[in-house]
């Protein structure tokens, strides 16, 4: 079972011997929606399913959503149906991956670990790294699968609330990362959100920090070097990551894993979510 990243030769093996197996193509452009689905129609892992941002891995519309923000997510009984309708089982192996250094990928790893499923790794380098290893690849629609039948077990990682980041700050418990760019962080640029600035106490870590010039996630013990000069006491208690709207947090989920730490809660309404009220406490700049 992989569990947290699999490499482009592990893969192929995977392809190779027979197992069950799922991958997931998740590119996307937060600016340009129709970007992702076309770029997956261009080339994509053989038999990949498209999984689209706002379609399959938000819930815009429902009253059901788990969380607020820009991208709520789905209930996981929303969530587990979208699966099962697509032909997984609780038998698979997942593979996830996009073209975005893991910005986008790692919210179905996030989702299926928080439905139950913990056979779901990331593809390491994503499609450049499956490329330069000579992977094949395929254009247009995959052909379609047969009615899974997934079934939810329990949460494997944990959902944080706008509730509990208050309780947090309040009591000193959690130590609260923010994943945005360090523009965004400290309030200077705003392009997705109408308020700019940061949770108070929030530490900054963009997500792009994990990744080697190669595509990859940096090696464990550098990633563990750097987590710990970020959090410093803190290392060892809870942890909340959040960035705009619960996406590209998730890479420093994945690398605090990597890196020998337990893992951290998710507030997936995140930024977004937070400046919705202006009841919430913010860090803004002086202008």
């Amino acid at each position: 079972m992989h569990t947290l990243l699999v490499s482009a030769t592990e893969l192929q093996a995977l392809y190779a011997g027979g197992t069950p197996l799922m991958v997931f193509d998740c590119t996307s452009d937060l600016m340009n929606p129709a970007q992702g689905p076309q770029q997956y129609r261009e080339a994509h892992l053989p038999g990949a399913v498209f999984a689209d941002l706002n379609q399959n891995l938000s819930d815009k519309t429902g009253a059901d959503a788990a969380s607020g923000g820009r991208h709520p997510l789905p209930s996981r009984e929303k969530f587990a149906r979208w699966l099962t309708s697509i032909g997984l089982t609780n038998a698979h192996q997942v593979v996830v991956y996009d073209r975005n250094g893991a910005n986008y990928c790692g919210r179905l790893w996030w989702m299926l670990k928080w439905a139950g499923h913990d056979a779901v790794a990331v593809l390491d380098g994503g499609l450049q790294a499956w490329q330069a290893a000579q992977g094949a690849l395929e254009s247009g629609a995959p052909a379609a699968q047969p009615q899974g039948s997934f079934t939810l077990g329990p949460a494997l990682r944990s959902l944080a609330t706008t509730a509990d980041v208050l309780a947090h700050l309040s009591a000193g418990t959690a130590a609260i990362v923010d994943a945005r760019a360090a523009p965004r962080y400290r309030g200077e640029v705003e392009p997705m959100d109408p308020v700019a600035g940061h949770i108070p106490g929030a530490l900054n870590r963009p997500f792009n920090t994990n990744i080697a010039a190669d595509g990859r996630f940096k090696p464990a013990a550098e990633l563990r070097q750097e987590f710990d000069t970020l959090l410093g006491a803190a290392a060892s208690g809870a942890v909340v990551h959040h960035c705009g709207s619960g996406v590209s947090a998730v890479p420093n989920l994945i690398a605090m894993e990597l890196a020998g730490l337990p893992p951290a809660a998710l507030y997936a309404g995140s930024w977004s979510e937070w400046c919705s009220d202006p009841s919430r406490p913010t860090f803004t700049p002086t202008r």
